[in-house]
């Protein structure tokens, strides 16, 4: 790693007011510079969405501190790592994205909803190392007291090694317990699904809605997968690629389909 301060930019879906990402923020400030753009509303379950249809607003906050530049915009995650990188700090060298720390986890299949990892998928799209921080812990006031090593130790890894273009981690604390967390395990993504369930409801006048809920199935026990090691009080990491091509299917295709 240079002697040269690591210019860090940092992103989430929780909002810019969210207490995970002021966690990421003062653990990453002992890093590097760190410069905080991250939506002025929740937007977890965006995914990968960009905004198209209507203008971006961005203004400048204090949220951090007067050391730290940090920035609200109306977009999705996305839209703010691309905001971060192509006008704030066009020009300069990022040298690493972290996005988080979000209040829930993003194991498994939630990878493709989450937009916490779509911001660092998004700056894996650019070429520039990135991680996705989430916690198994739902509540806006979760205890994230245990992250703070991990997050250092994963952090300072990829500066000094950097990930291959396209590639990003997908890294998932256990919730906060007695018991902290054993350590590290590197493993894949499980094979589990959400099964939904909507709830029909009134509105005051008269109206249906619906409220969606559902439960996770895993269909990839004792695989070596990230819910394996979560449940075991480890610390996830998947190595996560954009590229969704099935090549070994791109050939079969290749071969024996006549088209």
């Amino acid at each position: 790693m240079s002697t040269t301060k690591p210019l860090i930019l940092i992103a989430n879906d929780d909002s810019i007011y969210s207490k995970g990402i002021c966690v990421l923020t003062e653990i990453m400030a002992e890093m590097g510079e760190v410069v905080v753009v991250a939506p002025d509303t929740v937007q977890s379950g965006m995914g990968h969405a960009i905004t198209l249809g209507s203008p971006l607003r961005v203004t400048e906050t204090q949220d951090f501190g007067p050391n730290i530049k940090s920035y609200k915009c109306s977009g999705t995650p996305a839209d703010c790592v691309k905001f971060g990188k192509h006008y704030l700090l066009k020009g300069r060298k990022i040298d690493l994205v972290v996005s988080g720390i979000n209040h829930g986890s993003n194991a498994s299949i939630a990878v493709l909803y989450s937009g916490t990892m779509s911001a660092a998928i998004e700056a894996a799209m650019e070429g520039i190392p990135a991680i996705g921080f989430s916690l198994c812990d739902y509540a806006h006031d979760a205890d994230f007291s245990h992250c703070h090593d991990f997050v250092i130790k994963i952090a300072q890894q990829v500066l000094i090694h950097g990930l291959p273009k396209g590639l990003t981690l997908n890294v998932n604390f256990p919730a906060k317990s007695a018991e902290i967390p054993k350590g590290i395990k590197v493993g894949k993504q499980a094979n589990a699904v959400f099964r939904e369930s909507f709830a029909e409801r009134k509105d005051p006048y008269g109206q249906p809605y619906y409220w969606m809920d559902g439960e996770l199935e895993n269909y990839d026990l004792n695989n070596n997968t990230d819910l394996d090691a979560l449940e075991e009080n480890y610390v996830s990491i998947v190595p996560v690629k954009y590229d969704l091509t099935d090549y070994e299917e791109l050939e079969l295709m290749k071969k024996e389909w006549e088209l």
